[in-house]
């Protein structure tokens, strides 16, 4: 195995958060692979933030953010405590999901939030196209899995591949997780509201050059 130097260890607790003995174990895990202590430091984390999703949380924030003058964001995060919600990462965390909801538009946090019979719906929609893609009957249900899973990463929050990640690898989840790992607090996206200029009104159809020559006489 390749020497762990000071270097290593201190370049993956920058990039995790986590603790320098973690990241020492970590990188003796993975043969100083850096990508794959990485996934070996997020599976644990995943695992702390099991135990502590039991936790009561009703301390926390609610984030706003406004593009512009055309799209606003309220976000509410919460936590264990108030020394936490009071923290720069929880809070810069609770702003960068504001900021996700504005730029994806989400319409749940979470695939639990999915009511039930939109679920079943969108399924449906699913089957009808694998009945007719011509592949056999035995491979419809991983058929209708994989696309109800890609609908998932467009609809819920945590699911959704995080918009500033430049390689678009990490999700909204690893965010919260490795906040959990960093924190030791039971931390959750509790609920969002987004507005948008004209959403849900009937949209105009003129097109922009013939409403100006309208305006202007020349129509």
């Amino acid at each position: 195995m390749a020497e762990i130097t000071a270097q290593m260890i201190k370049d993956l607790r920058e990039r995790t958060g986590a603790g320098m003995s973690d990241c020492k174990k970590a990188l003796a895990e993975c043969d100083t692979d850096m990508e794959k202590a990485i996934e070996y430091l997020r599976k644990k984390g995943i695992a702390s933030a099991a135990k502590k999703a039991t936790r009561i949380a009703s301390q926390g924030t609610v984030a706003a953010y406004l593009h512009g003058s055309r799209i606003a964001v309220l976000v509410e995060v919460n936590c264990e405590t108030d020394f936490v919600a009071r923290n720069t990462e929880f809070v810069g965390f609770a702003k960068e999901v504001a900021m996700q909801v504005a730029a994806m538009s989400p319409q749940y946090v979470s695939k639990d939030d999915v009511p039930a019979d939109v679920l079943d719906k969108e399924k449906g929609i699913r089957q009808e196209q694998a009945k007719q893609s011509g592949k056999p009957e035995a491979v419809w249900p991983k058929i209708v899995e994989g696309q109800i899973a890609k609908w998932y990463k467009d609809v819920c929050l945590l699911d959704q591949t995080w918009v500033k990640d430049p390689e678009g690898k990490k999700d909204i989840r690893s965010l919260l997780t490795d906040l959990v790992a960093k924190t030791g607090e039971n931390v959750r996206v509790r609920r969002f509201v987004r507005y948008e200029v004209g959403e849900g009104l009937e949209k105009r159809a003129d097109d922009f050059v013939e409403e100006v020559k309208k305006q202007s006489g020349q129509a």
